[in-house]
C-alpha cells in the first residue's frame, strides 16, 4: 500500500469536537483500524488532528488531549488545535504574506466549518496524502431491521476509505441511527401531517426532504443501513444534483496530494451546511460513496455501543422531552440559515420565487408547529429567514472569498514543501 514513488501513506484523522464523549469515541475508532489491521500495516501513518471547542459544551482542554497511551502507541502522530495554535498559524500566514487579518478571521475564525478549516491546513501543512473527518458522535457500526431484532455489524470505515481514495478526490461513506434530529410525531388535528409536510419542505434542502424523512419517521426516528449495499461492497460514484454533490461532513475522506483540486469549508455566520456548501464546489471532481456505515447517535443516547452493548430495538425518539425539542428547534434555526445561500449558489435564476414561497409556506405552518410542541420561540424560524435573506449577498461573497483564501494558502504550504 504504498505511493507511486514508494513512500508512506500519511493519513489524518481529523475531529472538529465540542463533547466529552471525543475520547470514547476515538479509542473505540482506533481499536476498529487496530481490529481492521490497517495500524499493522508498515507504511501507513496515521496522523491525529483534533480542533476542539471549549464553549460548545462547557470542557476544558484535558478532555481532549488526555488521550492513554494504549491508544497513542497505535497512532503515529498527534495534533492538538486550539485558539491558541490557531492565532499563532494566522499570524504565521501573516507575516508571511499569504493572507492579511481579516482574510485570518474568515477562515480560522468561529463556526463548524472554521474548525474543519483549521483541520485541512494542519494537514496540509503536515504533508499529508489524505484526511479523513469523523464525528465525535458516530460509531464503526451499521444496523439493520431485515429480522424481528436489531441486527448489529462492525464497519471498517478507514480501511474502506483507504481502498478507494487514490482513485477519486473525495470519498465519503454513509449514515445509520439517528441521523435525523426531526423526532417521531403523532399527527393530529393541531399537526395534520399535509402540515408538517409542507413546514419540512419550506427548510429543507435536496436531500433532508418530505419522502426521506416520512419514511425515517415511520421508524421512529431510526434510519436502517442497507442490506444491499452492505453485501455489495461497491463504491459509486456520487451523482449530481441541482448543482451539488451532496456529501456528509463526517465518514468523509479527502485526497490532499492534489492541493488545487481541494477545497475548503464554509457555513455562513451561526448557521451549519458546511458539508453542503462544499457539495457545490464538486461539480468537476470525482467524489465516490463508499460501502462503510457510522452509527450516528445525534441524542447521545447510545454511548453504551462503544462498551459492546448491542441493542435488539432501537428506541423512538419523541418530542416527549424538553431536550429533544430544543435539539429539533436548533436545527430548524440552523437549516433556515443556511437555506438562502444554498439557492442562490445552486438556483439563482429562481431565488426569489423560492424565497417567497418559503415565506409563505413558513408564515402557514408555524402557528401549527409552535402550538403542537408548546414553544412560540419557533418563531424566530421566519426571522431568521428574512435576516439571512437579506445577507445572501454578504455570505455568498464570503464563500467565494473562502476559497480564495484557501487556495493563496494551500499554493503557499505547496510550494513550501516542495523547496
Amino acid at each position: 500500500m504504498k505511493n507511486a514513488d514508494g513512500r508512506n501513506i500519511n493519513v489524518g484523522i481529523g475531529f472538529a469536537t465540542g463533547r466529552k464523549t471525543f475520547r470514547n469515541v476515538l479509542k473505540t475508532s482506533v481499536y476498529n483500524w487496530k481490529e481492521s489491521g490497517v495500524t499493522d500495516i508498515d507504511n501507513v501513518r496515521l496522523n491525529l488532528i483534533v480542533a476542539y471547542d471549549l464553549k460548545y459544551s462547557n470542557t476544558k482542554a484535558t478532555d481532549y488531549t488526555n488521550v492513554s497511551q494504549d491508544i497513542l502507541n497505535l497512532l503515529d502522530s498527534t495534533s492538538f488545535i486550539n485558539k491558541d495554535i490557531v492565532k499563532t498559524e494566522s499570524e504565521y500566514l501573516i507575516s508571511e504574506g499569504v493572507i492579511n487579518e481579516k482574510e485570518a478571521k474568515l477562515f480560522f475564525g468561529s463556526g463548524y466549518a472554521a474548525k474543519r478549516n483549521a483541520v485541512l491546513y494542519m494537514a496540509l501543512k503536515n504533508n499529508l496524502d489524505y484526511l479523513l473527518f469523523l464525528d465525535d458522535d458516530e460509531y464503526p457500526m451499521a444496523v439493520t431491521n431485515t429480522r424481528s431484532t436489531a441486527i448489529w455489524g462492525g464497519q471498517q470505515v478507514l480501511a474502506t476509505h483507504l481502498q478507494n481514495i487514490k482513485e477519486a478526490d473525495i470519498t465519503n461513506g454513509l449514515h445509520c441511527g439517528y441521523i435525523s434530529p426531526i423526532p417521531y410525531l403523532e399527527f393530529n388535528e393541531i399537526m395534520p401531517e399535509n402540515m408538517f409536510r409542507l413546514f419540512v419542505e419550506a427548510i429543507s434542502n435536496d436531500i433532508i426532504n418530505w419522502d426521506t424523512i416520512s419514511s425515517v419517521m415511520k421508524n421512529g426516528g431510526v434510519t436502517y443501513a442497507d442490506t444491499k449495499i452492505l453485501m455489495s461492497g461497491e463504491a459509486k460514484e456520487v451523482k449530481e444534483i441541482n448543482h451539488a454533490k451532496f456529501i456528509s461532513g463526517s465518514n468523509l475522506c479527502i485526497n490532499l496530494t492534489k492541493p488545487e483540486r481541494v477545497s475548503p469549508f464554509y457555513n455562513p455566520p451561526g448557521a451549519r451546511g458546511e458539508d453542503t456548501f462544499l457539495s457545490t464546489c464538486l461539480s468537476e471532481r470525482t467524489v465516490l460513496r463508499v460501502p462503510s456505515y457510522t452509527f450516528h447517535d445525534s441524542f447521545s443516547t447510545y454511548h453504551h455501543l462503544m462498551d459492546g452493548v448491542l441493542p435488539i430495538k432501537l428506541k423512538y425518539i419523541k418530542a416527549d422531552s424538553e431536550a429533544i425539542v430544543t435539539r429539533f428547534y436548533k436545527a430548524c434555526i440552523g437549516w433556515i440559515r443556511y437555506k438562502p445561500l444554498l439557492l442562490y449558489i445552486t438556483q439563482r435564476e429562481n431565488y426569489e420565487e423560492r424565497i417567497n414561497t418559503m415565506r409563505e409556506q413558513i408564515s402557514v405552518t408555524l402557528p401549527s408547529v409552535c402550538a403542537y410542541f408548546g414553544r412560540d420561540d419557533f418563531m424566530n424560524i421566519a426571522k431568521e429567514l428574512d435576516h439571512y435573506d437579506k445577507n445572501v449577498q454578504k455570505h455568498y461573497k464570503q464563500f467565494l472569498d473562502t476559497q480564495e483564501i484557501w487556495s493563496k494558502i494551500s499554493r503557499f504550504l505547496s510550494n513550501r514543501s516542495h523547496s
